[in-house]
């Protein structure tokens, strides 16, 4: 099994919904653990269908080529990772009223839900890339949701201090590189 992939994968793709967590965390923003757990299940929900929908490819064409498709479409995603990563999420940590719609500084389940399904953009991408190559559906969608729940619940709650941490500053960065990183280990390791 591919533990350090599937691993990894969880972590890429929420250093995202770290940054803008922290970037809410520092507005007073708050996310509660209920509304965290509705954004960590739909990034798991679409990492499932994904991974699903990644996975159906191996059927039409050979594990090799799914698997060099799979890992390409990773670098891919990270190289567009690294380019997009001034636009959508500066905006969405800028503006935290975009979704919290009832500017009451905290965000409800039904914001939750908005806010995760921009959050699991990654997961689209990235799922499908994991489906190709193979891997687990089952422990990425759990590493994805694991993670998700993590680093929401830390951004939110220690907004204001590590907001202004390299990781913090860099998450989208960090995110792409890491996509990038992952995509070539796969193509070496089968």
């Amino acid at each position: 099994m591919h533990w350090v992939t599937i691993i990894i994968i969880g972590i890429a793709a929420n250093l995202d919904n770290l940054g803008i967590s922290l970037a809410y965390g520092m507005k007073q923003v708050k996310i509660p653990v209920l509304s965290n757990a509705v954004i960590a299940l739909i990034s798991m929900i679409i990492t499932y269908v994904a991974v699903t929908a990644g996975s159906t490819v191996v059927a039409y064409i050979s594990p090799h080529t799914a698997n060099v498709l799979g890992s390409l479409l990773l670098c891919v995603i990270g190289v567009w990772t690294l380019m997009s990563h001034r636009f959508s999420n500066q905006r969405i940590a800028g503006h935290p009223e975009l979704f919290d719609g009832d500017k009451n500084l905290v965000i409800s389940i039904r914001e939750a839900m908005a806010l995760g399904f921009v959050l699991s953009a990654n997961c689209l991408a990235a799922g499908i890339a994991i489906g190709a190559n193979g891997i687990s559906a089952l422990w990425t969608v759990i590493s994805i949701g694991v993670f998700s729940f993590i680093t929401v619940g830390l951004g939110s709650h220690f907004g204001s201090l590590l907001t202004k941490t390299l990781l913090g500053k860099y998450s989208t960065v960090i995110s792409g590189w890491l996509l990038i990183i992952i995509g070539i280990f796969e193509v070496f390791i089968k």
